[in-house]
């Protein structure tokens, strides 16, 4: 009988099997470094996308805010662009941000490109139209350190191109309601309201108003009333609301209470220090001048026989903001917005220094006065009147008026609306989304 053998499978040794697992852990470690490799890269990207945008944002902004106050002037462009460059410059040299620093390297005009449009919606360019209330600054391409990239391209996937990132974004007018109202009103009528032909609520820009009448005027409300309105106890929040230390906010459709009484001291007291006019308990410290505080001599006065308001003997006119009366012009808003933009050009005469852009900018109630007599009452709201203060208030007497110009836009001080600016009244900077095209509503996803 023969021996039966078992049979085994042939099992490879120990030895054999060494060389198939090296060429495994191999392409695994090479699989696992490409993956770190890729993570570390994308996270530097990542940090830098953030740094890089939240740079362009700020930019965007104060290019925005800049061209609201330069706005007509002849070197609008070439000054908002700088604003935008600086505040781009000092994000990138801000602590933490070295790698930017670098790639900004004291040429940010190389770096980002600043563009100027008056729609949201563009089209954008350099130097832009003259009606320019949009600025967008992009930035390409920023080139950064590759550290594991060009490794892993190496490893043949070289479609992932240079590292680098790029940010852009816009930023403009929102209409707002304003917080920092002043204690003011005028009547409006509800009934001429044109923007597309410039009127609002029967204004035209440049008209000029009394924003607060004087004793032995005639008020629009009636006897006992002088166009002030009652935003807490006395003449103190009078001085202290129309010096701009006010809080109150308002809605269109809400009330707001007149107060009877004149006020006539605590009301220049707080209005002059825009000129930078100090008397009573009110300082620089607390309430800068404005950078333009220059006014008409002698000053704009009311005749309340004719309701006109008179200058040098002759009824004042105006067109276009210009004010005049017969051949004498007089100091008004296109001159201030003139030489404002000067000042904020650093290239102006006569700037205050310590002064703050829009002083003498009122914002103020525009109410419906419609069946409305007395000291007190409630007015409803129908917006909000931007308006330019002429001159400053004499402290006692007839000539005792607040004289101001319609101004279709300021700024506010209150939250966004979700919308690109679209109607008169205080607005505030925001940014947008940046639109890809010229005229669409289609978002970029880069900002």
């Amino acid at each position: 009988m023969m021996n039966l053998r078992i049979q085994r499978p042939f099992t490879a040794t120990p030895r054999r099997q060494g060389g198939a697992v090296s060429v495994l852990m191999v392409i695994a470690l090479a699989a696992i470094s490409m993956i770190a490799a890729l993570a570390l890269d994308g996270g530097h990207m990542m940090l830098n996308k953030t740094r890089v945008q939240n740079a362009v944002d700020a930019a965007a902004l104060s290019g925005a805010k800049t061209l609201l106050e330069v706005a007509g002037a002849a070197n609008m462009a070439s000054t908002t662009r700088t604003a935008a460059l600086n505040t781009l410059t000092q994000n990138a040299n801000a602590t933490g941000n070295t790698e930017l620093a670098t790639a900004v390297a004291g040429n940010p005009g190389a770096f980002a490109t600043v563009e100027l449009s008056s729609s949201v919606y563009g089209p954008f360019s350099y130097p832009g139209p003259a009606n320019a209330k949009y600025v967008r600054v992009s930035v390409p391409s920023y080139q950064l350190t590759g550290f594991f990239w060009s490794f892993v391209q190496t490893l043949g996937t070289a479609g992932l191109g240079n590292k680098a990132v790029a940010a852009i974004a816009t930023a403009g007018p929102s209409p707002t309601s304003p917080c920092d109202l002043a204690p003011l009103m005028v009547c409006g009528d509800p009934t001429k309201y044109n923007p597309a032909a410039g009127v609002f609520w029967g204004f035209q820009f440049g008209d000029l108003q009394v924003l607060k009448t004087a004793a032995g005027n005639s008020s629009p409300i009636g006897p006992g009333n002088f166009q002030l309105l009652d935003f807490g106890s006395g003449g103190s929040t009078v001085r202290d609301d129309l010096a701009g230390g006010g809080t109150v906010c308002r809605n269109v459709g809400q009330n707001v209470q007149t107060a009877p009484g004149n006020k006539v001291g605590p009301t220049s007291q707080g209005l002059n220090t825009r000129f930078g006019i100090y008397n009573g308990p009110v300082s620089a410290s607390d309430y800068p001048p404005d950078l333009v505080t220059t006014s008409s001599t002698p000053a704009i006065t009311y005749d309340d026989a004719t309701g006109q308001k008179m200058y040098k003997g002759q009824t004042v006119t105006s067109s276009g903001g210009n004010l005049t009366a017969g051949s004498d012009a007089i100091l008004d808003y296109n001159d201030w917005r003139a030489s404002t933009a000067a000042c904020v050009a650093g290239s102006g005469s006569g700037c205050q220094s310590g002064g703050v852009f829009e002083r003498r900018m009122l914002k103020i109630v525009v109410g419906d006065c419609t069946g409305k007599q007395g000291g007190a009452t409630s007015i409803p709201v129908l917006g909000f009147g931007c308006y330019f203060v002429v001159q400053p208030m004499s402290n006692g007497g007839t000539d005792s008026q607040i004289f101001g110009q319609f101004v279709k836009e300021c700024t506010g001080d209150n939250v966004a609306g979700p919308s690109p600016s679209t109607d008169v009244g205080p607005q505030i900077i925001q940014l947008y989304k940046t639109y890809i095209g010229s005229g669409t509503g289609t978002p970029s996803t880069d900002s």
